[in-house]
């Protein structure tokens, strides 16, 4: 029962916007929490790791991305930085980071320019990396050219991951659903 309170509480959060209050979740199953999550700058290698690995590995391999986008993303993808943020606690974050991964891997993206931050429930991280972005909402995927931020994907897909990152890329329109 112990073990089912996380994904109980994650569940009912959400990834959105949320003003998060510890005053109705007793401090034992706050500690609890957070043990289970990662915070701050990662690596793939620390999501095949145990509990990560239990719903990222399925859903990485699982994932078949659309041909026609990842070669569009492929001609255009080296020349961006990227930065992902994302929740080890949220639903989102779990369909959505595999498939990144998975994208980046079949279009050669070069991961040392990747910069992947796992926030806590509130959006943030003890370095507090999330303060220099206008973070709402988990996974948020910002896409950077000579240092000046492009487009960014939040949350899910206009149309799938792999089509609304080709589109970012290549340069075409694109706007995530919480973009005004």
């Amino acid at each position: 029962m112990t073990k089912l309170i996380p994904f109980m509480v994650a569940a009912l959060l959400g990834c959105g916007t949320i003003n998060t209050s510890k005053e109705n979740i007793k401090e034992s199953q706050v500690a609890a929490m957070q043990q289970s999550m990662l915070l701050g700058k990662f690596k793939k290698a620390d999501l095949l790791q145990q509990p990560y690995a239990a719903w990222f590995e399925p859903r990485y391999e699982q994932f078949k991305p659309n041909t026609k986008a990842i070669e569009t993303i492929k001609e255009n993808i080296n020349d961006y930085e990227i930065t992902i943020f994302m929740g080890t606690w949220c639903g989102d974050s779990k369909r959505e980071t595999p498939r990144f991964f998975k994208i980046l891997d079949e279009t050669g993206y070069n991961l040392d320019n990747l910069t992947a931050i796992a926030v806590d429930y509130s959006k943030s991280t003890p370095e507090k990396y999330e303060e220099k972005v206008d973070l709402d909402r988990v996974p948020t995927i910002i896409f950077y050219k000579n240092g000046k931020e492009v487009n960014r994907f939040v949350e899910f897909a206009q149309e799938s991951l792999e089509e609304d990152i080709a589109k970012i890329v290549s340069g075409k329109d694109y706007k995530n659903s919480y973009a005004e």
